[in-house]
């Protein structure tokens, strides 16, 4: 019979790389990661916008990321989207730990600034 208190003692033997497992992160958990820094990037969200979305395609531990968003009215729309890819990639890569070659962006909305639009006539 064993107490077991031997068995503490002796030093555990080493696995090799490839037969430790894998650790395998689902495509939803990258495009929540990637929304998330699109949220950070765009910032202050202009009223009746939608948050930022995200779908990604991730292929031998590389994410291919399309971003939807909406963004205020008027602003440099392309500033804007790079800053947008940077975050994706930066937030992708640092947090999940994948190659992020492309990150589209897809402006699905401009929102007119308010005090714009008033001054021109505008409600809505």
């Amino acid at each position: 019979m064993s107490t077991g208190a031997g068995e503490l003692d002796r030093p555990l033997a080493a696995v090799p790389p490839g037969e430790r497992g894998a650790t395998r992160i689902a495509d939803r958990v990258v495009a929540k990661v990637a929304s998330q820094a699109a949220r950070e990037a765009v910032g202050t969200l202009p009223p009746g916008a939608d948050r930022p979305s995200a779908s990604v395609v991730v292929h031998h531990e590389v994410a291919r990321v399309r971003v939807h968003l909406e963004l205020g009215y008027p602003c440099d729309i392309g500033a804007r989207c790079r800053t947008v890819r940077h975050q994706v990639v930066e937030r992708v890569s640092t947090l999940v730990g994948m190659q992020v070659p492309e990150v589209v962006v897809q402006v699905e909305r401009l929102h007119l600034d308010a005090a714009l639009g008033a001054a021109q006539g505008r409600t809505r």
